[in-house]
């Protein structure tokens, strides 16, 4: 099949097929009237690739699945240097869940924080429910 019709059935663009091609992600196979040809093992590299990104995983953290396919296995993970790359996302999945789950610490403390001096204000107020807060950096009051 030629460039633009395996960019169709990838779900890609050809710009995007030649770019992988130039990073020797896909293979550069020429006819004898200089078309760039490919067959339905290109469809899979490319669906391999295109899934793993989806996962988040960069372009260069795809090369060993996708040699893995080239060299025969059934499964682009079924090779030791895609379970390395898989620890290896999982690591990184874990650290950034970590920095998450402490900034969503932070935001809930300081919620806490600013309704309970919210409830103390109203509380000292002479009108029920106290005073609406205002801001007073950009004058007006939302």
């Amino acid at each position: 099949m030629r460039i633009g019709e395996l960019a169709a059935r990838a779900g890609t663009t050809t710009r995007t097929l030649r770019y992988y091609e130039s990073r020797g992600l896909l293979p550069a196979r020429r006819t004898g009237n200089g078309y760039r040809s490919y067959d339905e093992s290109d469809l899979r590299l490319l669906r391999q690739i295109r899934t793993l990104q989806d996962f988040g995983f960069d372009l260069e953290e795809t090369r060993p699945f996708v040699e893995c396919l080239r060299a025969g296995h059934p499964e682009g993970d079924s090779c030791p240097a895609s379970l390395a790359v898989y620890r290896r996302k999982l690591g990184e999945l874990d650290a950034l869940i970590g920095q998450l789950t402490g900034v969503r610490d932070t935001v809930a403390r300081q919620l806490e924080r600013a309704e309970l001096a919210r409830a103390e204000l109203a509380a000292e107020a002479e009108v029920p429910g106290g005073p609406e807060p205002v801001c007073e950096l950009g004058g007006n009051p939302w």
